[in-house]
């Protein structure tokens, strides 16, 4: 097609989640390049979320669905299953959501509620990031997961500090590409809305409970609008 065609519900939330991860991984004092992030819910949103985190660069990803995690020893008939396995996972563990969170230092969740206990928060490695983002019963709650120890924790509510909600994308990532004609979002277009919309909290105001505008705050939009422009722009 010769227009801009977006999935908000796959893309739209793997760009919001790439910016809250950059601000939380820097808030942590962590490096994107070696933080492990767990995503459990290996459907539409949640394997968006994994290929564009894999693009912003994060050291090691691993996927759990229903079946547990996503590993190179099983045969998917579903072939994004498949395709995520050979993706994800490097030291190709296998075992449940339990075992994924050992250690990692992300957690992401797409999937259903009241999925993560403390014990598993307190297995993660230091400072971790929980983004339980299954609505409006998030996989663990936000009090639960602060008491279990979480250093940083986003989700999908606007009851809650930072909460990563899509609607921070799309508006300004079509007004950009109808602002210069674009006949297509790439990838690149993508990456450049996540920079554009974690760059909006400042580094002096960044915090624990401050990693992602306000869904509210009108500046974001134009943010996005002018950043997703500059890069088809550029691409010409």
């Amino acid at each position: 097609m010769d227009i801009p065609v977006f999935h908000d519900d796959q893309h739209g939330t793997a760009i919001v989640v790439g910016a809250a991860m950059m601000n939380a991984v820097k808030c942590a004092g962590k490096n994107l390049s070696e933080i492990t992030v767990v995503i459990n819910g290996a459907g539409s949103a949640g394997i968006a979320i994994g290929k564009f985190l894999l693009k912003l660069g994060i050291g090691d990803l691993i996927m759990v669905d229903i079946s547990g995690i996503l590993n190179r020893g099983e045969e998917y008939t579903n072939t994004a299953h498949a395709e995520m396995s050979r993706l994800s996972n490097k030291n190709n563990i296998k075992g449940t959501l339990a075992d994924a969170l050992r250690g990692a230092d992300v957690f992401v969740g797409v999937s259903k509620p009241n999925l993560v206990t403390p014990e598993m928060v307190k297995s993660m490695a230091d400072k971790p990031i929980l983004f339980p983002m299954a609505n409006p019963n998030p996989e663990i709650t936000y009090e639960l997961a602060k008491e279990s120890g979480a250093y940083i924790v986003g989700t999908g509510r606007s009851d809650y500090p930072n909460q990563i909600n899509n609607v921070l994308v799309f508006p300004g990532i079509f007004k950009g590409a109808l602002a210069c004609r674009a006949k297509a979002i790439t990838e690149e277009m993508k990456l450049a809305a996540a920079y554009a919309i974690a760059a909006l909290v400042p580094e002096d105001k960044l915090s624990p409970e401050y990693i992602i505008p306000s869904a509210l705050d009108k500046s974001v939009a134009e943010a996005v609008a002018k950043a997703v422009a500059n890069e088809w722009n550029k691409s010409k």
